[in-house]
């Protein structure tokens, strides 16, 4: 059986909405610590750690790469 491997992709800060509910977020491709997006405030981002323990409303530019949620 083949794996899949997971395709992180470049953050684009210049967009209308860089990322979607659902999204992961990372400072580095696959790199630790993963956020999960889970709202919105304004120009912030509500994110989740992966065991969703901690809630943070923060800014998304230290984040670069995004992996959608679909992927």
């Amino acid at each position: 059986m083949a794996g899949s491997a997971i395709h992180w992709e470049l953050l684009d800060h210049g967009a209308d909405r860089p990322v979607e509910i659902g999204d992961a977020v990372s400072a580095e491709a696959g790199g630790m610590p993963i956020w999960r997006v889970v709202g919105f405030a304004g120009s912030k981002a509500w994110l989740d750690d992966e065991r969703g323990a901690t809630r943070w409303l923060t800014s998304l530019e230290p984040f670069r790469w995004r992996l959608p949620k679909a992927a």
